[in-house]
């Protein structure tokens, strides 16, 4: 039988009662503070590699055990969308587990990067986020976005379902706005889903759940406790810094993985690696903290990322910086600079010159090598 886990934040106390699943809740996430006075309290999974280094093996197999789960799909094609920022490689990784069962695969992801020259299919609001704005661009490839364009299943991706609510956001935007008329059936994967049955009721089409614990949540604010300040980072934006990269990992649609980031990183065993991606540049870095994996090497992968969080009960080190795109916002790296490693091998999608000083010079003090991975 699984506990239910509480935890009393300076602002409130959180308690979720699971309802279904078979791993134990304190393994799959912690709890946070946001820095967000729409929602104080935020689910830092341990699993995802982002605000948590994690194994990329042990991510690979949150992908398989969510994929075993997934129902069968007849109906194709079949839209895998993965949402900005923090689910944008767990998503891919789902894809990549799920791609050869369905028919006419594709995979993209929401973005807060306007893509210069890019169609776009529609956009869609996450309201309680830091960052509530999200566009989806259609795929340049011309097969790419025929299978978008005439998707019979989508399927919508994301860490956790809290309500519901961007789902049914990004499902009506997609019927509506895009005029994804074929879609008949919609499949949601998530690792924890708190949203009860609240999609169904709500949704146009028949809808599925995919989730390793399903629950129920329940907060209680805390009246005296001070609101919190959210840094501005609420930007959906083209930065002053051009993306360079190959977008060959979501923003503008895929159909399988690349793997071609940093092919000429080597490493040996026992090397103590940690691969950062950046924003929603993820999935490549992945891949390629996974390659290094398999060589022997004892790799961590995380991530930057824009979300704004106090330090303190899952978050035990932060690292702020101004981000790599131009756009005059922060950015951080959470649980990293209490550690030690050989080398930090970051990635990123835009020139090399664009990444913060200041980040380097924090990241040097964790590791004695810091190395910057690029396209250039």
């Amino acid at each position: 039988m699984l506990n239910t886990y509480s935890r009393t934040l300076s602002c409130g106390t959180l308690k979720v009662t699971p309802t279904g699943g078979t791993i134990a809740l304190d393994e799959l996430f912690d709890v946070a503070e946001r820095r967000n006075p729409k929602r104080a309290f935020l689910f830092v999974s341990k699993v995802l590699g982002r605000h948590i280094p994690v194994k990329p093996s042990v991510m690979r197999a949150v992908y398989q055990q969510l994929a075993a789960l997934f129902p069968a799909c007849d109906q194709g094609p079949v839209l895998f969308i993965g949402m900005a920022e923090t689910a944008v490689g767990f998503g891919a990784g789902v894809f990549d587990e799920v791609r050869g069962s369905v028919s006419d695969p594709v995979y993209l992801t929401s973005t807060r990067h306007p893509v210069e020259g890019g169609e776009l299919l529609c956009e869609f609001k996450e309201n309680h986020s830091h960052a509530t704005d999200h566009l989806i661009y259609l795929p340049q490839d011309a097969e790419l976005r025929r299978r978008v364009l005439e998707a019979k299943t989508v399927v919508l991706i994301d860490d956790e379902a809290t309500t519901g609510n961007t789902f049914i956001n990004l499902l009506q935007a997609l019927q509506q706005d895009a005029g994804l008329h074929n879609i008949a059936r919609a499949i949601t994967v998530t690792l924890t889903d708190w949203s009860g049955d609240a999609l169904a009721q709500r949704s146009p089409i028949p809808i599925q759940y995919v989730s390793l614990v399903q629950g129920d949540w329940h907060w209680e604010k805390n009246p005296e406790a001070p609101v919190p300040v959210m840094p501005a980072v609420n930007v959906t934006a083209t930065g002053s810094v051009p993306i360079t990269g190959k977008q060959s990992w979501g923003r503008l649609g895929i159909s399988s993985p690349s793997a071609d980031l940093g092919r000429d990183v080597q490493t040996h065993p026992g090397e103590k690696l940690l691969v950062l991606g950046s924003s929603e540049f993820v999935w490549e870095p992945f891949l390629l903290a996974e390659r290094l994996e398999k060589q022997g090497a004892e790799v961590k992968f995380s991530s930057t990322t824009r979300s704004p969080i106090a330090t303190g009960f899952a978050i035990q080190s932060a690292i702020a910086f101004g981000d790599n795109y131009g756009l005059g916002i922060p950015n951080f790296v959470y649980n990293v600079a209490h550690q030690q490693f050989d080398r930090i091998l970051l990635c990123i999608e835009t020139p090399a010159a664009s990444v913060d000083p200041a980040l380097i010079e924090a990241l040097k003090q964790v590791a004695p090598s810091v190395e910057v991975v690029c396209y250039e």
